[in-house]
């Protein structure tokens, strides 16, 4: 049971940071350059790759910290 209670927490938190990660950049790039720049394929996977490498670096810190 115990670990399936990491799992979800772990599931959780790397929904929600690459959740609130990808708004915030999101409305970076739109502001800084504009709205065609996520529109370019090359810059959509530059895009959730990042947001994927920091979701899970993020994980990875809180479940570092909770344990």
């Amino acid at each position: 049971m115990e670990k399936i209670s990491v799992i979800a927490i772990a599931l959780v938190a790397f929904l929600v940071i690459n959740f609130l990660y990808s708004k915030v950049l999101r409305i970076y790039v739109k502001n800084e350059f504009g709205r065609k720049w996520l529109t370019i394929w090359g810059n959509k996977v530059y895009f959730w790759q990042s947001s994927i490498f920091v979701s899970s670096a993020g994980t990875f810190l809180i479940l570092y910290l909770f344990k």
